[in-house]
């Protein structure tokens, strides 16, 4: 009877573990319109489910600004959370961690804002984009705004050339396209639209700046925002038109 007592401990142990990695490590991405301040951080936190977990900014689109790096730690600063930045910008030394390294051992990475062509450029040229891929299926949640969203896409619109704006590539993580700022830069409205209806870009989510919609396993579950007055929208071609919906705001972050 003990013996049988003891297995049954232990098969208990055991799925109880498995149940726990399953819901910890679903690939997990969080994409706002642009902004990507302490209430957000605060969100991504609670999505990696660990108490203190190590949480990685990367500020390639913005050419690794140090005042960009300072604000992050200080943000950081009395969240339950550490810290971290990997850099691209970089001269090489006996005493450093691989990409490989560095990324996959974090809880979360968080991208942010700048030239969304210059970022993936960067990233495929040093192979990080094959390491956000490996840290996407490893669960490791990834994040950001503006570009630090749009890298996640297939691609969307973008102003990181001069003159007027464009359409780009984006990793391809998920299979939709993106259109960041969706409120503040009128412009990008007409340029996503025509791209969705020609089929230059894939059926995507447009995200005004201080809303933003999180992906499990590559699946839309919801839109969150910091007020009433920010949303998500879905854009599809339907029987031949362009459709825009309106996504609810499930919940408002604090």
């Amino acid at each position: 009877m003990k013996r049988i007592l003891t297995i049954s401990l232990c098969l208990a142990v055991f799925f109880t573990a498995k149940a726990q990695e399953s819901t910890t490590h679903v690939p997990t991405i969080l994409a706002t319109g642009g902004n990507f301040s302490i209430p957000y951080i605060k969100y991504v936190i609670k999505l990696t489910k660990k108490k203190n977990p190590k949480i990685c900014f990367m500020g390639s689109a913005g050419g690794d600004n140090i005042a960009k790096i300072i604000a992050w730690y200080d943000s950081c600063r009395t969240l339950p959370c550490r810290p971290y930045v990997q850099k691209v910008f970089l001269n090489s030394s006996p005493d450093q961690e691989t990409f490989d390294q560095k990324l996959l051992g974090m809880d979360a990475i968080i991208m942010g804002g700048g030239n969304t062509m210059n970022m993936i450029a960067i990233w495929k040229a040093q192979g990080i984009d094959t390491v956000l891929m490996k840290a996407y299926k490893k669960g490791i949640v990834l994040a950001g705004g503006s570009a630090g969203s749009l890298c996640w896409f297939q691609g969307g619109t973008t102003d990181s050339r001069p003159i007027k704006l464009s359409l780009t590539s984006g990793l391809g993580i998920l299979p939709y396209s993106h259109s960041p700022h969706w409120r503040r830069e009128q412009l990008r409205r007409p340029l996503y639209r025509d791209a969705i209806l020609t089929g230059k870009l894939n059926a995507g989510y447009a995200v005004e700046d201080f809303a933003a919609i999180l992906f499990e396993n590559g699946k839309y579950v919801k839109s969150v925002s910091l007020d009433t007055m920010n949303h998500t929208y879905f854009l599809s071609v339907v029987n031949g038109k362009l459709s825009e919906k309106l996504l609810p705001v499930t919940e408002i972050i604090k």
